[in-house]
């Protein structure tokens, strides 16, 4: 299955994705994973993404669009993956359909993960002290939240009217989430075993 997840930031995008690629055998592909290792190994990408991510910022579309033609030409997305964070805005949208439809291998289905921000806020707050995520201080925190808003949001609707998306409550245990989650991707599935 090829699946995008969209959610504000600290919905728990990242801890659901990784629990679905396991059970679907599917790679998970962040970009924003791939943003921090080219910063963490100062790569020229890396160091460009850094003063945008600092600032609360989206890294440009040029920049996250190679990553993410890199990344599906690799053999483990052959038979599928699932998107955690890209794409971000409506350019990235056209940009991602265009690319399927060039290889034949459309979208199956997008998962927006939605919550109430001050649980959000909290939650990033936490696992930036958890975790020493120094892109999860407060002022980020609101600038990423005003992005989202402004920037991603738009593709719920871009999604829902294609008959793609799925909408997901995360608030809840974990395992409440998931549930709900592996429903969606049950009713979505081309080919149920």
């Amino acid at each position: 299955m090829r699946i995008v997840f969209l959610g504000p930031p600290g919905v728990g995008k990242g801890t659901q994705c990784r629990r679905l690629v396991a059970d679907l055998r599917i790679p998970h592909v962040s970009t924003g994973d791939m943003l921090r290792r080219a910063i963490r190994d100062r790569t020229p990408v890396g160091r460009l993404a850094a003063e945008r991510m600092d600032a609360g910022q989206l890294v440009s579309d040029d920049i996250v669009q190679q990553l993410v033609e890199r990344r599906l030409d690799s053999p483990d997305c052959a038979e599928g993956w699932l998107f955690d964070g890209f794409p971000r805005t409506i350019a990235q949208a056209e940009f991602l359909d265009r690319m399927l439809a060039s290889r034949t291998t459309p979208l199956d289905l997008v998962l927006e993960l939605f919550g109430d921000e001050s649980i959000l806020v909290q939650r990033m707050l936490r696992r930036a002290r958890v975790e020493g995520r120094t892109d999860d201080t407060p002022e980020t925190v609101r600038a990423r939240m005003r992005v989202y808003h402004s920037q991603t949001e738009p593709l719920v609707e871009y999604y829902a009217r294609k008959n793609l998306l799925a909408r997901i409550d995360a608030i809840g245990t974990r395992n409440e989430v998931f549930e709900r989650i592996q429903e969606s991707v049950r009713r979505a599935r081309p080919n149920p075993d």
